[in-house]
């Protein structure tokens, strides 16, 4: 029987897996479509007064509430999504498919409509808030208010990263756990929640990165009260037009907690 071979021209070049040079083209508009902004801001940045405009009081103020409210936003959506996560994860019923569908709806939502929604529910003569009144809860203008709007639109960055981490962990390792008669739940705390670890620390920084520069809900559901409900976000809308050095200056200073936020992820997700 004769055996087949595959030898390699010898005027043959190296084999490659590079892209097509002409991917660049769209490549290079793409990238000048996302850092022309951002050259801008920093352009028209005055740099040497840069801190004396950050630290007025209304700006720290305004960031020290949205990091407050980032960061309440950001625990509350680890309570809440990731059990969301495990469960879409885990199952593929029709009903789970349908609940899936309507957590990732504010990722292309307009957030304003989101505020509208939250107000409809929660507001004083709302869906849920007119029972909520009765006892004495008001929650629209608050800062709970605040939290629940970037709850809103944060949220799903966390359940679609863990799911996603879920779906593409290998279960060998809960597989004998199960088998050796480990319950679910020590099952989910004692070896799927460790082997995710890093995909719940990425999507919590896409959540707090996404709740620190949320703006349409928070003004719907919440307002723009100096001191409790104005976040950054508002606060640079609000001052674009009297004080156009503080809004570039604030505005280069959420870029940055921004920028930091997806760095921080990627490297998080970086192989080992």
């Amino acid at each position: 029987m004769t055996r087949l071979t595959h030898r390699r021209h010898p005027t043959a070049g190296p084999v490659t897996t590079d892209a097509p040079q002409w991917l660049w083209i769209p490549a290079t508009v793409a990238l000048a479509l996302i850092i022309a902004p951002l050259v801008a801001l920093a352009v028209r940045a005055q740099w040497a007064n840069y801190w004396a405009l950050i630290t007025s009081d209304s700006s720290r103020a305004a960031l020290g509430l949205s990091l407050r409210t980032a960061s309440i936003t950001t625990m509350l959506s680890i309570i809440i999504g990731l059990p969301l996560a495990v469960l879409f994860a885990r199952l593929t019923t029709y009903t789970v498919r349908i609940m899936r569908a309507l957590v990732l709806v504010p990722l292309v939502l307009p957030p304003v409509v989101g505020g509208i929604g939250l107000l409809y529910a929660f507001g004083r003569r709302g869906l849920v808030g007119q029972h909520l009144a009765v006892v004495g809860i008001h929650i629209p203008f608050t800062e709970v208010a605040v939290i629940m709007a970037q709850t809103f639109v944060a949220l799903p960055f966390l359940v679609i990263t863990v799911e996603g981490a879920l779906r593409s962990n290998h279960s060998h390792y809960t597989r004998v756990a199960a088998t050796l008669g480990a319950p679910p739940t020590t099952v989910l705390t004692r070896i799927t929640l460790p082997l995710i670890a890093p995909a719940i620390a990425s999507g919590a920084l896409l959540v707090f990165a996404r709740a620190l520069g949320e703006f349409g809900a928070t003004l719907a559901f919440a307002g723009s009260l100096e001191g409790v409900t104005r976040t950054l976000p508002l606060h640079i809308y609000l001052v674009r037009e009297t004080d156009a050095a503080s809004a570039v200056a604030l505005s280069l200073l959420l870029i940055a907690f921004a920028l930091a936020g997806v760095v921080l992820t990627y490297k998080g997700r970086r192989p080992q």
